[in-house]
């Protein structure tokens, strides 16, 4: 912390009045930073005082600025006042670090916690939880929304989200009036449009943006075994410049080496002169041996690849890399024990857990979503304590922990997005890179990215220098939601709802533009028409004559063409070896005889021909106007090698020597424009018209053209207009449809509170194939299947394989038809998303059935991992753990929705005990 901080000077008597005076205006915000050891920043003054105002706040700022003063400042209110506080997070880990964060700071007995598979004193005054948790409170009416008074959104910028951000406008729209919202998000250009959006919903909303890193975060190349300054000054327009020494080393450098593991040019490209040195980046032992010498550790290095983690993990326990003293090691060990306490004693060589410890008493580790839930919760605290000096991560690790750095490192700019690699976007680099620097720890941050040829520092600076991601809004409706909707308000109430959401705002913002341009278009158009106006008639009439004319040609000749080729194609079928025919125009013009007729059963024919001037190659359709005729034969050898230049030449002269001459094909076929009625009428109607004998027809011609061409756009913009009003509304009526025909909403139009049985069992289903989930329950597909089985059906619905594989192989019996009668239900309902044009429902993937199976039957962890892995379906332990728990998470709400009286909700209660045990169940706060 800054020593301005935590010494403040004297006040001067005005300075002393005017704190007083701030004090007295909010003795509640007095009271909180008079608790802190740091004196507020003034956006987190500004944003404080706008909630003890009675308003809602939204505020943006970078990573690390300190945003969550502005929430824990929402909980002291709420104790203060007797009221409740919602602390939502986008992911567990983060529930899990602030529910901690808060019980430090005001005791167990005031703090809660609230995940999708914890629950710990859930009626506290303050309780943290993850956002679907609140989504699903709100849903169901939940008792525990009394007294509630203020939400906390951290992260609230995952309404971007494609997967997941419809439920933080679910939330926001759904609060009470009176909830007020503080909203905590990364920094984003378009915090003004979602203020006025929040404004919109939620009433009274301040925006705060503070785009100031309390901590200078420097950025770096290393190239190398040199590190650069990326930016090597200012320009007179006061525009960072990118460092001329490293943009002078890497150009040297790329000249003279090939890109590391690949090659200039690509594998088709032939070298001429010696192969140049392949460059070398250095290694991460070297890298962060180097970073330890220049004191810029602890460090992230972001692999984008969870093997490349574990493997440079690997690499630097190889290498001997040690980075922690004797006292270190001491700490860590306690920390580990602490946190793995709860692991059975038999799992821990499956989990590698040996190797783990050692790398973390060597200040080593990864950080991924394949580790193991307690493993995951070591390295995080080890790291913020500054034990673990290095951790190589995935880039799951910039959403939300809070897990700052002191430098952080980018090997490559390129990562797979799960269907493709692509480039790092401005947003994700900042994201990454806003790590580095721990406020009150570190006088500045530093960013390092990798050189290697074909990383050029030009696109490094722009993604450092650049400050435009706007924050859109991934909302749309689904079937739970629908149901919800309809259930809470009603059909006409939840069109209404639909339409407030942030979605529907930035489209009806998008559409403002583009009804400006319709209706500029429309002025013009009007002035079109004036111009091409003829005092002699209708020249609107006689304009469209001339466009179905122009029309008609242009088919006529089409027809033409395709009826010449199939001619040409069909008279080449019919050519054989040793006849002569005249090739009519272009480079091979002239006699040419067949060698081979190149006849090919699924496409047109391509002979192989010799021509008079001795070259050879095969010939098309595309080569002739018309149909080919030989003009005669010649005696050829059983075998003609056309690769020899003597052969082609004595052919040649075989050929001359025939005494034929090419002709110059049957000359122009009569177009069938001339015999054309409908043509011949049209035109007759165009002389006829008045406007043929106008002296001006010409110059309106090119003004009627204008207008054509400006109508057509004019259409387009208006059909996207329509399409983007309303577009929320015609989607939930598509939804509304299709749960009618399935009987999960009413025929007629549903008033408040009117679903069927089976579409209230479908409003308490939360998952992403809720509505497959509910047909499964009403058809009845899961009766009949015991725990284990049932935990394997059920698995299909949440689990998704992380590539394309063998198929998965599945028990026989009872689990095999009940997963192959899920998967018919599953294509049915496919086919009536595709008749409704609606998003289709994930197919159900049985890659996690054995697994889930063997496990809920009681078998070792270690049985269960190699059992998968020998089936070509290899799994981590902590992909193991968190997949466990998602089926755990379903098995809930179906043993909720059809209760434990029912055979499957009775067999989902016995699943859910089976599969929560030993590692599963360690750990899970």
């Amino acid at each position: 912390m800054a020593a301005s901080r935590s010494n403040p000077t004297k006040l001067s008597p005005a300075d002393a009045f005017k704190a007083h005076t701030r004090r007295s205006a909010h003795p509640a915000l007095a009271e909180f930073a008079g608790g802190m050891s740091f004196e507020l920043d003034p956006f987190q003054r500004t944003a404080c005082q706008a909630l003890e105002a009675g308003r809602g706040v939204l505020v943006c700022a970078p990573t690390g600025a300190g945003k969550t003063v502005v929430g824990e400042f929402a909980v002291h209110l709420a104790l203060k006042e007797g009221r409740k506080c919602f602390y939502t997070t986008p992911i567990k880990a983060l529930s899990n670090q602030k529910y901690a964060d808060l019980c430090e700071r005001h005791g167990s007995d005031a703090v809660g916690l609230l995940t999708g598979d914890t629950s710990i004193n859930g009626e506290a005054q303050v309780v943290v939880m993850t956002t679907e948790v609140l989504r699903n409170m709100l849903y169901a009416g939940s008792r525990s929304l009394d007294l509630l008074g203020y939400v906390v959104m951290d992260e609230v910028h995952y309404l971007a989200d494609r997967f997941r951000g419809a439920v933080w406008e679910e939330v926001i729209l759904h609060l009470p009036e009176y909830v007020q919202v503080a909203s905590l998000s990364a920094t984003v250009s378009n915090a003004e449009e979602f203020g006025e959006w929040l404004q919109e919903v939620r009433g009274d909303t301040t925006v705060v943006v503070d785009e100031h890193r309390p901590v200078p975060l420097w950025q770096h190349m290393q190239v190398g075994s040199r590190m650069f300054d990326l930016f090597g000054g200012e320009t007179a327009d006061r525009e960072l410049q990118i460092n001329p020494n490293l943009l002078r080393h890497t150009q040297q450098l790329a000249r003279v080496h090939l890109p590391y593991g690949g090659r200039r040019g690509g594998p088709n490209v032939k070298r001429k002169g010696p192969r140049p040195p392949r460059f070398s980046p250095p290694s991460r032992v070297e890298m962060l041996t180097s970073l330890d010498a220049a004191g810029l550790l602890p460090a992230i290095v972001f692999i984008f690849s969870r093997n490349g983690c574990d493997q440079a993990v690997a690499q630097c326990m190889r290498s001997g890399l040690r980075l922690t003293t004797e006292a270190e090691i001491d700490e860590i060990r306690e920390v580990i024990d602490e946190h793995t306490a709860n692991l059975p004693e038999s799992d821990l060589a499956v989990l590698g857990f040996w190797e783990w410890r050692e790398a973390l008493e060597r200040g080593l580790a990864a950080h991924h979503a394949g580790l193991l839930p307690a493993f995951k919760e070591t390295v995080e605290e080890l790291f913020v304590r500054g034990l673990v000096k290095a951790v190589f991560a995935t880039e799951t690790l910039a959403l939300g922990i809070n897990m700052p750095a002191r430098t952080v490192v980018l090997e490559r700019l390129v990562k797979f997005n799960g269907e493709s690699h692509v480039d790092l976007s401005p947003g994700e680099y900042t994201q990454l890179t806003g790590r580095a620097g721990r406020r009150g720890i570190d006088i500045e941050g530093h960013a390092v990215v990798v050189w290697q040829p074909g990383v050029d520092p030009k696109q490094v600076a722009g993604l450092a220098s650049t400050r435009t991601y706007p924050l859109r809004s991934s909302f749309r409706p689904g079937y739970n939601m629908a149901v919800n909707l309809v259930q809470r308000v009603g059909q006409d109430a939840a069109r209404e709802l639909l339409e407030q959401s942030f979605a529907q705002f930035q489209a009806d913002r998008s559409v403002v533009g583009l009804s400006r341009r319709v209706d500029r278009n429309s002025e013009a158009l009007t002035g079109y028409a004036e111009s091409m106006h003829c005092h002699l008639g209708d020249f609107a009439e006689y304009f469209d004559l001339r466009r179905r004319i122009s029309e008609r040609e242009k088919n006529l000749a089409r027809q033409n063409r395709q009826s010449r080729r199939a001619e040409a194609a069909k008279s080449l079928e019919k050519l054989r070896k040793g006849d002569v025919i005249s090739v009519p125009a272009g480079r091979r013009s002239g006699l040419a005889v067949v060698i081979d007729p190149g006849l090919e059963p699924m496409g047109e024919p391509r002979p192989l021909v010799v021509t008079e001037d001795r070259w050879s190659g095969r010939l098309s359709v595309a080569d002739f106007t018309s149909p080919v005729e030989p003009l005669g034969k010649m005696k050829l050898p059983k075998h003609v090698d056309t690769r020899s230049p003597r052969s082609r030449r004595d052919l040649a002269s075989s050929l001359r020597n025939t005494g034929l001459e090419a002709s110059g094909g049957r000359g122009r076929r009569r177009s069938d424009a001339t015999d054309d009625a409908e043509l011949a009428t049209l035109r007759r109607a165009l002389k006829a018209h008045p406007c043929h004998g106008c002296d001006e027809r010409e110059s309106h011609a090119r003004w009627a053209e204008r207008y054509e061409r400006l109508r057509g756009e004019n259409e387009n913009l208006r059909r996207k207009v329509a399409a983007t009003t309303h577009s929320l509304a015609r989607s939930f009526d598509r939804i509304v449809a299709l749960l009618t025909e399935r009987d999960y909403l009413p025929e007629a139009d549903s008033s408040e509170g009117q679903v069927t049985q089976h579409g209230r069992r479908l409003s308490r289903l939360y998952s992403e194939s809720d509505l497959l989930a509910a047909e499964c329950l009403r058809v009845g597909t899961w009766r009949g299947l015991g725990p284990a089985d049932l935990a394997a059906v059920v698995s299909s619905l949440v689990y998704e394989s992380r590539r394309e594989g063998l198929a998965p192989q599945v028990p026989s019996g009872p689990i095999s038809d009940a997963l192959a009668a899920t998967w018919r239900l599953w294509a049915e309902l496919e086919d009536d998303e595709r008749r409704h044009k609606l998003d289709r429902t994930r197919e159900p993937d049985a890659g996690f059935a054995w697994p889930v199976f063997r496990w809920a039957r009681g078998e070792s962890l270690e049985k269960v991992l190699t059992a998968a892995e020998s089936s070509g379906h290899e799994l981590s332990a902590g992909d193991f753990v968190r997949w466990c728990r998602q089926v755990i998470d379903l098995l809930d709400q179906v043993r909720e929705v059809v209760g434990v009286a029912d055979p499957v909700g009775s067999a989902a209660a016995k699943a859910v005990t089976a599969i929560r045990r030993g590692v599963v169940a360690a750990g899970a706060v």
